[in-house]
């Protein structure tokens, strides 16, 4: 009969050989490239002696190609729960040094589980993605677990936080779960994401490509918008995401965690009433509006490095988290192209699903034309962020600083889309168009130069200004520059109590 030490020393040396992954060799392999093992990752990532691990000692049941005599106990997943900030956080992390980080039915189960029990307990899950792909050697059992994730992903979408850090390759099923969630990180110069790579692209295309330039993470932080943010590396990454779960409610049900702040409400900023340039076609810095009106002059954007004629993130206005839309006049103008007008639209539905106040600052001269944008679908791409505002019941607050011309008026988070408060500075342009497009239209056949710079200048009078939307109600509020703040949070104190319902109904039909 064994001792109470000696079943100890074999609960210690099971406990030991889990917690070595795929060996020393391989972890020293994968560390060299500079990069976090998943333990590594998972004891930075929580509290400090907060992690709760699950199904430590599972191994997989596979007894093809040999597999029956190469099992490793946790399967090549860590998965369980702890504290982020003093907050329940669900988690797992998969390990590349156990079989190359690959989903078997067994490693998805614990992944299932801790979705589950995320979902259950109404708390943020989080993913640290680390894996090739389906394990070839169990088949269809691999596609079943990863169909099994990609259905409870969609269950606890706007339910629950969902957010994805990609930590090393990720290819075939393993980019699609972390797509359907709600905010993805990737850490630059070693991570990868795509779902089929460089050398089954050059067999079928023939094109020659890097994983870098096919999948890294400034490729998709950039260009394809898949991203939302980019960290130097491990560490830094797995701070962006503590601190991206600091604005975050822990579900649906819950309001974001208010912060004690010192920063006065009241705050006013006398460089903001000059910050605007008196030449209407003249860009500026929006950045500087959003930091100054936020509490010590704090903003986490994201998806900074896509689409950067708008400007999404998230703030705090005295002590409460906003989620803030913006366009950007020192990008493009500001306009609306396809790729600004997605981003926004699928910031603002989860600002929405998560009882998220939007503060949306609006400086925007229009659609941006062209053929490219028009055969790009920018009808039904601009269709996606007024059908997301519109939807949005959540408090709606917005400061026009500038122009705010033609349907691009509508779209921003206008009045006639169940906007609560619309503000708008002294320096406001609410048009139809641009005051010299307008009577370039309108006296078409005005041949007198100096005639059509009187017209412009009765234009730019009577309409170049915020007093006509003030005078019919769809501007509530006519403000200095330098209140910004203080009249932001008097707006959001009042909004607090807002009621407001959609009609019943299984899911409206967003222009997809």
């Amino acid at each position: 009969m064994q001792s109470t030490q000696e079943k100890f020393r074999i609960f210690e040396a099971k406990k030991a050989e889990a917690e070595a992954g795929g060996g020393i060799e391989r972890i020293e392999k994968h560390k060299a490239g500079g990069r976090l093992t998943a333990r590594e990752r998972i004891e930075l990532f929580f509290d400090a002696r907060t992690f709760n691990e699950f199904d430590r000692m599972v191994s997989h049941r596979c007894t093809n190609f040999g597999m029956s005599e190469n099992k490793v106990p946790g399967d090549g997943v860590v998965a369980g729960y702890g504290k982020v900030n003093g907050r329940l956080v669900f988690a797992f992390a998969q390990d590349f040094t156990v079989f190359g980080g690959s989903l078997s039915r067994t490693n998805a189960d614990k992944i299932i589980k801790v979705m589950k029990q995320a979902l259950k307990m109404g708390a943020p899950v989080v993913g640290l993605n680390d894996s090739g792909g389906a394990r070839i050697q169990e088949g269809v059992l691999s596609l079943a677990g990863y169909g099994d994730i990609f259905q409870l992903n969609v269950k606890a979408s706007g339910v629950i936080p969902q957010i994805s850090a990609i930590m090393g390759p990720c290819a075939g099923g393993a980019v699609y779960s972390p797509a359907i969630t709600d905010f993805i990180f990737m850490v630059k110069d070693s991570s990868y994401m795509f779902v089929t790579g460089p050398d089954v692209i050059k067999t079928v295309t023939h094109e020659e490509v890097t994983k870098d330039e096919l999948g890294g993470a400034v490729t998709h932080n950039s260009k394809s918008g898949v991203a939302h943010f980019m960290g130097e590396n491990d560490e830094h990454t797995l701070m962006m995401i503590r601190e991206l779960l600091g604005f975050l409610p822990s579900n649906n049900l819950d309001e974001a965690p208010v912060l004690c702040c010192n920063d006065p409400a009241d705050r006013t900023d006398d460089n903001l009433q000059e910050y605007i340039p008196a030449d209407p076609n003249k860009p500026y810095d929006m950045h500087h509006i959003i930091e100054t009106i936020a509490d010590d002059h704090h903003f986490f954007e994201v998806m900074p490095h896509y689409a950067n004629n708008i400007i999404t993130g998230y703030a705090r206005l005295n002590g409460k988290t906003v989620g803030i839309v913006a366009n950007q006049p020192s990008s493009l103008a500001g306009v609306l192209d396809i790729n600004s007008s997605v981003k926004a639209a699928r910031f603002v539905r989860f600002c929405d699903a998560f009882n998220i106040p939007i503060i949306t600052f609006v400086d925007v001269p229009g659609f941006l034309p062209g053929t490219t944008q028009e055969f790009g679908g920018i009808i039904k791409h601009g269709a996606k962020l007024l059908y997301a505002y519109a939807e949005a019941t959540v408090p709606k607050i917005t400061v026009i600083t500038r122009k705010a011309y033609g349907g691009a008026y509508d779209v921003m988070s206008s009045k006639h889309l169940g906007a609560d408060v619309n503000y708008a500075w002294p320096s406001a342009e609410i048009a139809v168009m641009g005051s010299a497009g307008a009577v370039n239209i309108i006296f078409r056949n005005e041949k007198d130069e100096a005639a059509k710079a009187k017209q412009i200048e009765n234009y730019r009078d009577n309409f170049a200004n915020p007093y006509k939307a003030a005078e019919l109600g769809y501007i509530d509020e006519i403000i200095y520059p330098k209140d910004t703040r203080a009249k932001l949070i008097v707006a959001l104190d009042m909004t607090k109590t807002k009621r407001d319902e959609n009609p019943p109904k299984k899911h409206g039909n967003i222009p997809l």
